[in-house]
């Protein structure tokens, strides 16, 4: 497990995180009352079904035994990845409205947020709850901006995993453990499916899911190099190489059912939980809905890398910060202690999915991991890190949003020539 814990700081992380949602969302009260201080802590937050809400409320329970004194009010704003909780943050923040904290994606996303001064720098509390021991100190380093740090992860995420049905994938004679090498084999295998039968061979659902989709394309036609080069722009995004792999995209997309293209991650996951389709490439944010249909990973269900993405680990992380203006900064910093401590991490990530950001777990508390978590942790210690673009990892908010506009055009007119030249605008937005 320390191979884990070196890895981390290979990261392919710019220092910030996305904003998120609104204090205009739905509440509900998750730590104890009021403290004889009025102390409180809104946290803002589209965690707000299934394994995502499973996860908070495994925090907020943490959260309540570590800091009885603070009442903690959950603002939820659900759906969209983020997509809806990020738009109505944008304008409170901008209206001097500031949250307590907010969640937000580790990644680009969050530059425009530091370059306008709604953040504050949380360096201090680094130092007050060693945070620099328990994060790897390259993680540390790259969460730092110009000597500030401005944010707290509680977790990882892997955005390049499939989530496969093995008894749909039998069904066109295709060996589960044996998934193809590169896109080209995998849409031979949806084929393959189509004619067995299978009417949707693979789902995707609203446009984040449509770009999560994409850029793993883009990892497995251009590779590590050329696919962080289109974050820097050593990689043209309107070049020969990106329009083959836009190319190969329309062709998955061909297998995909349209009734989805509004759905969020769950209702698109569905189908291959239902045995009516056989893939889907989402977050391992997804196993909680797996268990929930009493499905068992390495059974009935199976999980690889998309084809081509074989040693690499698409990266996204969450957490949360301290803006400036927060009416609760006491209550703030102690949803950081939480959500930092080793008690929050292990509760966190056992329910939603993910595996701590913190590098100082025993192995009896690993322990406490699913067997997918535990394969995760390993892939994470050996495997190449990029930046997940849908995630906010890699580019900033502006680039990403114009991104999934473009996507979802894309979907109603099928123009792949129109989606290279929008994406290309798109990743020139700061």
């Amino acid at each position: 497990m320390r191979k884990l814990i070196a890895a981390a700081g290979a990261l392919a992380l710019a220092v910030t995180m996305s904003a998120c949602s609104s204090t205009s969302g739905g509440t509900d009260n998750a730590g104890g009352d009021k403290g004889a201080t009025g102390s409180e802590v809104g946290v803002v937050t589209w965690w707000s079904a299934g394994s995502e809400k499973e996860g908070f409320d495994a925090l907020a329970e943490v959260f309540k035994k570590q800091h009885p004194e603070v009442k903690l009010v959950k603002q939820s704003e659900s759906g969209g990845g983020g997509t809806n909780a990020k738009q109505k943050l944008a304008a409170n923040l901008a209206a001097k409205n500031p949250p307590d904290t907010y969640q937000g994606h580790a990644g680009a996303e969050l530059s425009a947020d530091i370059a306008a001064g709604y953040l504050e720098d949380v360096s201090a509390l680094y130092d007050e709850f060693k945070l620099r021991d328990a994060f790897p100190k390259d993680l540390v380093d790259r969460l730092t901006v110009d000597g500030k740090i401005y944010s707290v992860p509680s977790n990882i995420h892997r955005a390049n995993v499939v989530w496969a049905n093995v008894e749909v994938m039998k069904k066109a004679g295709l060996d589960p453990n044996t998934p193809p090498a590169d896109i080209k084999g995998w849409i031979a295998d949806m084929e393959k499916l189509k004619a067995a039968g299978v009417q949707y061979p693979i789902t995707v659902g609203a446009t984040w899911t449509q770009l999560e989709l994409l850029e793993t394309v883009l990892i497995s036609d251009l590779g590590v190099e050329k696919y962080n080069g289109l974050m820097d722009g050593k990689t043209d995004w309107a070049g020969p190489e990106v329009k083959t792999a836009l190319e190969d995209y329309a062709k998955i997309i061909e297998f995909t059912d349209p009734a989805l293209y509004s759905e969020d991650w769950e209702p698109a996951m569905k189908p291959i939980i239902d045995g009516k389709s056989a893939y889907n490439v989402m977050g391992d944010w997804a196993p909680p809905a797996f268990d929930n249909a009493n499905m068992k990973w390495g059974t009935d269900y199976v999980t690889f890398p998309v084809p081509g993405n074989q040693g690499v680990f698409d990266f996204l992380a969450d957490s949360f910060t301290l803006p400036v203006g927060a009416k609760h900064p006491d209550g703030t910093k102690a949803w950081l202690d939480t959500i930092s401590s080793k008690e929050g991490q292990i509760a966190f990530n056992v329910a939603k999915g993910s595996i701590p950001s913190r590098s100082d777990l025993s192995e009896e508390e690993l322990s406490k991991f699913s067997d997918y978590q535990k394969s995760a942790m390993e892939s994470f210690g050996k495997d190449t890190i990029v930046s997940s673009i849908a995630h906010g990892a890699a580019l900033p908010l502006a680039a990403t949003e114009k991104m999934k506009e473009a996507l979802g055009k894309f979907m109603a007119n099928k123009d792949v020539a129109g989606l290279q030249t929008e994406l290309a605008a798109a990743a020139a937005l700061k």
